[in-house]
């Protein structure tokens, strides 16, 4: 039963296993095979942007009823791609939070029906850590277990984050800041809708960018200490984007047509212009705390982290002998790879989920990471 192939786990940490990970934070249903925390042997997604791009963005109760029609096909896919069958797997992982409360309640009461009805443990986990660990996934993990690569400096960028964490070799965590307003994937959302460009906005303003010119025109660079003041000390590791929103809409008004719209010819510079302001931000507070900390390695990861305008300088701009770990693409937007990659650490060490945890919108205080000891 449940509870008696949980008490054996930590005897047999030594085997290979198979952890089955589920993702349903938003609008992306997942699911994936993990093997020994790294090894993807199947990553299945069904997305739901058709859905959503009517609206302009994501409709939470929207999304909780197409989890549902997607949640056994999904499931289905990731086991037959893996060729693997549930009496395989030795633990299953579902994203606990944060995220969109409808979506989490789906998904964990999916996981926890599955995991009761057939025997096997489970695990709710922080999809925020996640994604760092995402970056991490298809080698042995020997960055992750290497001293050298510690003080660790992630950051994660996403449509719900913008925040900076330090990690030591010991998985000790401290938060140094987070956006005090608007995530930077809800600025280049937002952004694109303003504009008229459709959803979803990061990849349509990159694609929209290409061959404008990104300093054209001057966008804010919220909490930079350039706006000819002091930057306050509490803000130093914070982001702002709601003032590069704000302008923006600014800058349509100013120049825009009869029908409300730039013109042609301004929109490729004034897309390049925008999103040039917030790859300067973000590039700009990550290299200077890795600096201020020491940071021996920075990570990047969460959807932001798709834009290729934001990794090639990242690429450039890293200091020698610090190590950058870009998060692969396919793992950079929400998946279950990740989850089940995180899952793997909670087997190792036979900690689980009891059948009451609930889910939680908000991403809570993180002090300790699952995947160091």
């Amino acid at each position: 039963g449940y509870f008696s192939k949980i008490s054996g786990c930590t005897e047999i940490f030594l085997k290979m296993a198979l952890i089955l990970g589920m993702e349903r934070s938003c609008d992306e249903t997942a699911a994936a095979v993990v093997r020994d925390g790294y090894e993807v042997l199947s990553s299945s997604v069904a997305s739901q942007i058709a859905k959503h791009a009517a609206h302009g963005g994501v409709v939470p109760e929207l999304a909780a009823r197409e989890h549902l029609t997607a949640l056994t096909p999904v499931l289905d896919g990731a086991l037959s791609e893996a060729n693997v069958t549930l009496g395989d797997i030795d633990a299953i992982a579902v994203t606990q939070g944060p995220g969109l409360i409808p979506a989490l309640l789906v998904g964990l009461s999916f996981a926890k029906g599955l995991a009761l009805g057939h025997g096997i443990p489970y695990v709710g986990v922080n999809h925020f850590i996640g994604h760092i660990y995402g970056a991490f996934l298809d080698e042995a993990n020997s960055a992750l277990a290497d001293p050298a690569s510690y003080p660790l400096l992630a950051l994660v960028v996403s449509g719900g984050h913008t925040s900076l964490m330090l990690i030591d070799s010991h998985g000790k965590a401290a938060a140094l800041g987070g956006t005090i307003d608007d995530a930077a994937g809800e600025a280049l959302d937002k952004g694109a809708k303003l504009l008229g460009l459709g959803y979803p906005g990061g990849p349509v303003m990159q694609r929209t960018a290409e061959g404008g010119d990104p300093h054209r025109f001057e966008f804010p660079r919220p909490l930079t200490g350039g706006a000819g003041k002091p930057l306050a000390p509490e803000n130093r590791w914070n982001f702002s984007f709601s003032g590069i929103k704000t302008a923006l809409l600014y800058h349509v008004k100013n120049h825009a047509g009869e029908d409300g719209m730039l013109p042609a010819e301004l929109l490729k510079d004034t897309v390049a212009s925008y999103q040039e302001a917030v790859v300067d931000v973000l590039t700009r507070k990550t290299l200077a705390a890795a600096k201020e900390f020491g940071a021996k390695t920075i990570v990047v990861a969460g959807g932001v982290a798709c834009n290729s305008v934001l990794r090639e300088r990242f690429e450039a701009l890293t200091p020698s002998g610090v190590r950058l770990r870009l998060a692969a693409r396919k793992y950079c937007t929400d998946n279950a790879a990740m989850i089940g990659g995180l899952g793997f650490h909670y087997w190792k060490k036979g900690n689980f989920s009891s059948p009451d945890i609930d889910s939680y919108a908000r991403l809570p205080q993180i002090t300790q990471v699952p995947f160091l000891d």
